[in-house]
């Protein structure tokens, strides 16, 4: 019997997107299902799928190339749109897609919507550290948008710690920003002004900057930086672990005695070949939304897809959205984002954006975040404020449209 006939929650697919197209997709789906995996996936019909996987008929999909948000908002039909609605209809607990990182960003931020006071959502990836057997640090931003002010930077280390503690299983996560120095006043003035913010609040455990030479050396639990820059550094890590094996694989050609000396290396080898692959992670998460969505890679594998579900599943099967949800209620403390839903939109959108001081190059509608509400302020269920959390509000689609950017997902050519 499988799970699904148990009535859990399936994770919802998307079965358009990866490079390698459905085939790819579904053959992971039917990797995870084997373990257990209930699944629901949206595109193009096939016969082949084991019991577990229901495939919901969707030929339509979201092309790389196109402007994510004008895509999501005009394609209801769409492979993405139509698995982050099962979600948030509560038919589906989770997310899984390797198509358009922006397209999943859209698609998923006006279906399933922000937490209370999440003004942008960070897409976090697990990183293994070599020789440390399974040891990982979390980084977000990762590439949900490509810039940043200080006060998301800030909200990053908040839904990191959280997030860290509620489904990593990491009592005291340690936070560090990513810059060029270890020093105080290293850096641009967004990570100028979160180290100054971050360093007054006994909320987490901030351990102040951290270089990208620490990245490796267990500076940190969790790494906060911008989009941009988390995608480079995420990229140049993979592209050195390929480099130096490869390396080592020509080193070991080079004459007899190599090869010998290559041979008994080659089981260590292809250990940390596999540690450093990004298959073996499936993707990262996006923090920040009332529900599990998960950002695989857009040149995964079988494997890498099923990592990817795996993932989602896990996360929704822990309650990591409700337990980061009700960490970030209780525990910010000092200077931290307000956690306390935004009041509605008297004014136009823009008009909004306009009034609050935002520049003409960064339009988003955002929750205040000078200052944190005192216990009796905070609200009773973090997670949820709005019964129709299938449906976006103004401001989640402005957020949205503002946030979703084509900044690629790690592993990805795009």
């Amino acid at each position: 019997m499988s799970r699904a006939s148990d009535g859990l929650q399936p994770v919802a697919l998307d079965g358009h997107g990866a490079d390698g197209g459905p085939e790819v997709v579904y053959e992971g789906a039917s990797i995870a299902a084997s373990a257990g995996i209930p699944i629901r996936v949206f595109g193009p019909p096939s016969s082949k799928m084991p019991p577990g996987v229901e495939i919901v008929p969707c030929d339509e999909w979201i092309p790389n190339a196109a402007d994510p948000v004008a895509a999501v908002r005009s394609a209801p039909g769409a492979s993405v749109v139509q698995a982050a609605d099962d979600v948030a209809g509560g038919a589906a607990c989770a997310l899984v897609s390797a198509g358009s990182t922006g397209a999943t960003l859209a698609a998923a931020t006006f279906s399933l919507r922000r937490l209370r006071g999440v003004s942008r959502p960070g897409l976090a990836a697990q990183v293994p550290i070599p020789g440390e057997g399974n040891r990982r640090f979390l980084m977000l931003d990762v590439g949900a948008s490509s810039e940043a002010r200080s006060k998301h930077l800030v909200q990053f280390a908040y839904l990191g710690s959280a997030f860290s503690r509620a489904a990593l299983g990491v009592p005291e996560p340690r936070v560090a920003l990513l810059t060029i120095g270890e020093e105080e006043g290293k850096g641009n003035s967004a990570v100028v002004e979160a180290f100054d913010s971050l360093s007054k609040t006994e909320a987490i455990n901030f351990v102040g900057n951290a270089e990208g030479r620490d990245l490796f050396r267990d500076r940190a639990d969790v790494i906060v930086c911008d989009g941009f820059t988390g995608n480079v550094a995420l990229k140049v890590m993979e592209g050195t672990a390929r480099a130096v094996a490869d390396g080592v694989r020509d080193a070991a050609r080079a004459n007899p005695v190599a090869s010998l000396g290559g041979m008994l290396l080659r089981p260590s080898m292809a250990g940390l070949k596999r540690t450093l692959d990004p298959n073996a992670t499936g993707g990262a998460i996006l923090l920040g939304l009332r529900a599990v969505a998960v950002v695989a890679h857009g040149s995964s594998t079988p494997e890498g897809i099923s990592n990817a579900i795996e993932l989602a599943w896990h996360a929704a099967q822990e309650g990591a959205t409700e337990q980061t949800a009700a960490l970030l209620a209780t525990e910010v403390r000092g200077r931290a984002p307000r956690i306390e839903p935004p009041p509605p939109p008297t004014e136009p959108v823009a008009g909004d954006a306009e009034e609050s001081g935002d520049t003409e190059g960064d339009r988003s509608v955002e929750s205040e975040d000078s200052g944190a509400p005192s216990p009796k302020d905070q609200p009773a269920s973090p997670a949820v404020d709005d019964p129709e959390v299938g449906r976006s509000s103004t401001r989640d689609r402005a957020e949205a449209e503002t946030e979703a950017t084509s900044t690629p997902a790690p592993g990805e050519t795009r």
